[in-house]
């Protein structure tokens, strides 16, 4: 929903002030979509949740009320100490273990209806790049860049939510650099292709952690479009074509569209992929419609649009 501002507590002035209009629009739209669960990509994070619960505050005075609030620090503007960008300096926002001013700058959380167990949640984002099996690393780094950079640009989670029946849904989301704002190394292009590759390794147990529960749904924004934007494709191809997963989005359908402050689009940049063992009843994306009157609003909300999918259980459970 892109609620990043370019200062630490900038945000929570923001939604605080309750003036603040893409605060309002980013409201007006999480309301329409009305989810149970909703994962937030790009909002900058605090350690005390301030900014998230200042968010939930004002969406529950709009009659949705999210309860259970949950986020972990990303790695965006983790500062490494190390000059990872090669331009002679450190400390600068590509310098840190994600691209970010400053620390938590554009982070992830989740609003949700339902419980979150966070005991049995998983945060894998302080994975060294080096250590993902068969990584793409940018040719030439060196040993101190390798033993310090971390795969995740802002974080790899898997969030458990309990569900009414007391079953748990995992829901695996990721926020991934743009495969752009690089050399001829093309560092970001290959951070990119192996932040999607992750998941690939996870679900054939080829990491340090188990595969998740038959219950899970991949989400969140991979900043690649796999036919029209830069970048390396192949591992992103490859999560979408999965069995054990399912896309309920057409190929190509748009999910953001940069045109409006001088970048490309549209694009299909945001995925939702429930596992092959849960029934997809209906999905789709809140886009602006021209004789929508909240076309605007949505435009005004963010350049990347709300994905979202009803997604039913298999069977009743087991006695």
């Amino acid at each position: 929903m892109e609620l990043a501002r370019e200062g630490p507590g900038l945000l929570y002035q923001s939604i605080l002030s309750g003036d603040d209009p893409q605060v309002g629009a980013v409201a007006a739209v999480i309301a329409r979509a009305d989810a149970d669960v909703l994962v937030l990509q790009g909002i900058d994070y605090d350690m005390e949740l301030r900014a998230l619960t200042a968010l939930a505050d004002r969406l529950r005075r709009d009659g949705v009320d999210y309860p259970f609030r949950f986020a972990w620090r990303p790695n965006s503007g983790l500062a490494t100490g190390l000059d990872l960008d090669g331009d002679g300096r450190r400390g600068g926002p590509r310098d840190a273990q994600g691209y970010g001013d400053f620390a938590g700058a554009g982070g992830m959380a989740v609003l949700s209806r339902l419980p979150i167990d966070q005991a049995a949640s998983r945060d894998f984002s302080a994975l060294l790049w080096r250590d993902l099996p068969k990584p793409d690393l940018p040719p030439g780094w060196n040993a101190e860049a390798a033993a310090t950079q971390r795969l995740s640009s802002t974080a790899h989670w898997d969030i458990v939510v309990t569900l009414p029946d007391q079953r748990a849904l995992h829901l695996l989301t990721w926020n991934a650099t743009p495969p752009v704002f690089d050399g001829p190394e093309d560092r970001n292009g290959r951070r990119n292709h192996d932040e999607a590759a992750f998941w690939l390794r996870l679900l054939d147990g080829e990491l340090p952690w188990p595969p998740p529960p038959e219950l899970f749904v991949i989400l969140g924004d991979a900043e690649l479009d796999t036919t029209k934007s830069e970048g390396r494709p192949d591992a992103l191809t490859a999560l979408l074509a999965d069995p054990r997963l399912q896309s309920p989005l057409p190929p190509g359908t748009e999910t953001a569209d940069f045109r409006p402050t001088g970048g490309p689009g549209p694009l299909q940049l945001d995925y939702l992929l429930p596992s092959a063992a849960l029934v997809i009843r209906s999905s789709g994306v809140i886009q602006p419609e021209p004789d929508d009157s909240l076309a605007g609003t949505i435009v005004a909300a963010s350049r990347h649009r709300l994905v979202w999918a009803d997604l039913a259980l298999p069977g009743a459970r087991a006695p």
